[in-house]
This record gives C-alpha cells, sequence and structure tokens, in this order.
C-alpha cells in the first residue's frame, strides 16, 4: 500500500467539515479521487471497495439525489439525531480511508473526520438559517450555496 496523501490531517478535516454539509458529496469526492488512483493505495483494507470505479460511479448518484432532496421543504434538520449521525459516519469513513492509505492509525482518522463532520454540521445549519433570515434568501437559494460550497471546496481539498 503505497502513501498517496500529502497532509492526510488536513484532508481530513477537509472532507470531513464536507460531510457535515453534504454527508454523501464527501464520501463521493473521495471515491472519485480513489478511483482514479492506479495503484491500489487500499488494497488490504476493507475500505478497497471505495476505490473501485463504479462504488465512486454510486456515491456520485447518491450525492446528487442528496443535493436535490436537501430543497425538499419537509426535510429535517440536519441537527437532527439521525441526519447528525449520517453526517458523523460519512466524516468518519473519508477520514478512516485517508488515514489508512497514510499508513496511520484508522480510527484516529475516523475520529477526526467525524468531529469535522459534527461541527460543519452545526455551522452550516446555523449560517443557512442566518441566511435564511437575514439576508432573506429562500431556502432553494441557501441550499444552492451550501452545495456549492461542499463540491467546490470538497474537490479543491481532494485534488490538493
Amino acid at each position: 500500500m503505497k502513501q498517496k496523501f500529502k497532509h492526510h490531517y488536513l484532508k481530513t478535516l477537509g472532507l470531513g467539515a464536507v460531510a457535515g454539509f453534504r454527508s454523501m458529496s464527501a464520501t463521493a469526492i473521495l471515491s472519485n479521487e480513489l478511483s482514479q488512483m492506479p495503484e491500489e493505495l487500499l488494497e488490504e483494507s476493507p475500505l478497497r471497495h471505495l476505490q473501485a470505479g463504479p462504488v465512486a460511479l454510486g456515491l456520485k448518484f447518491l450525492a446528487a439525489s442528496e443535493i436535490a432532496g436537501d430543497k425538499l421543504p419537509d426535510i429535517p434538520d440536519r441537527i437532527g439525531l439521525p441526519s447528525l449521525l449520517t453526517r458523523t459516519a460519512a466524516g468518519a469513513l473519508v477520514g478512516a480511508t485517508i488515514f489508512t492509505a497514510n499508513h496511520d492509525t484508522t480510527w484516529k482518522g475516523a475520529a477526526l473526520g467525524g468531529l469535522a463532520a459534527v461541527a460543519a454540521t452545526y455551522g452550516s445549519f446555523y449560517l443557512r438559517k442566518a441566511l435564511n433570515q437575514n439576508a432573506h434568501l429562500p431556502n432553494a437559494v441557501s441550499g444552492a450555496l451550501e452545495d456549492i460550497i461542499a463540491v467546490a471546496s470538497g474537490l479543491v481539498i481532494a485534488k490538493s
């Protein structure tokens, strides 16, 4: 297993934060990046499936579905327990994967990514709420701004 990610602590914090904004986007972006690498970074790990092209494609579909579904009026708040747990798990997954690819302790990556996701979940929730109330933005507009922030920053983080 070759080491791939430079600054894997920062990459974990960044993609963990993206998971707080959009849980599936962080996972899809990382899986896409891994699937384009010829070397088997995760060949000895159960996380190796994230490097498979079909998995990356499926995660992109799920991420697009999440982005579309976020604009629906009856979607529960992201700080509700089910959503918070999903985002935390996504952050933990990207963190564990990045740390494993760097021959570092998997659980440390999972903890760091999960914590970043929790912090970004609350931060993005209150940011969106403030935009909706103070700037009088419609929910769909503030949601689209969040999508742009999450996807663009995730792509930059994954490529760095």
